[in-house]
């Protein structure tokens, strides 16, 4: 795989730096994917997502969601079970872990819920007023006409 230097992109621009270190993530080869724990993307409208992320074996109290920086941070670490079990098998993975999505700009978590061993987080995008487009009106040409003042000759 090609590594690929973005220093050029950081000394031609400015305010990109954003796009420049997501791409810097994004094209890091030396960290290998993270797939624990699973999880989905679904857009459910326009401007509405939802992140669902498995998670069997935690409580709620095991969970924490929060919004630090522009990123959503998921993190969960099971309590110590002062139980001394013996597995035969251990095949539901519970051990700690952190994963981060990164928000873009106007996204918003609107709430997170635990069911049936599945961790819900409901995003949405909230373009202000300001940046939505917006109409504008054309002035007629008979107007502008109306406002000119004819001048008179002087001789």
């Amino acid at each position: 795989m090609r590594n690929f230097d973005l220093t050029p992109l950081y000394r031609a621009t400015v305010g990109f730096d954003q796009i420049a270190d997501m791409m810097d993530r994004a094209l890091a080869s030396d960290v290998s994917p993270n797939t624990y724990p699973p999880y989905n993307i679904e857009k459910t409208a326009d401007d509405a997502y939802c992140i669902s992320i498995a998670v069997a074996g935690f409580s709620d109290a095991d969970l924490s969601v929060e919004v630090k920086e522009g990123a959503l941070i998921v993190a969960a670490k099971k309590a110590e079970d002062g139980s001394e079990r013996t597995y035969l098998h251990r095949g539901i993975a519970t051990r700690a872990f952190e994963r981060r999505f990164q928000l873009a700009d106007h996204v918003r978590v609107t709430g997170a819920a635990h069911a049936d061993g599945m961790l819900h987080i409901e995003l949405t995008r909230e373009v202000p007023e300001a940046l939505k487009p917006r109409r504008i009106e054309i002035a007629s040409t008979g107007a502008r006409e109306a406002d000119v003042v004819e001048a008179k000759a002087v001789n």
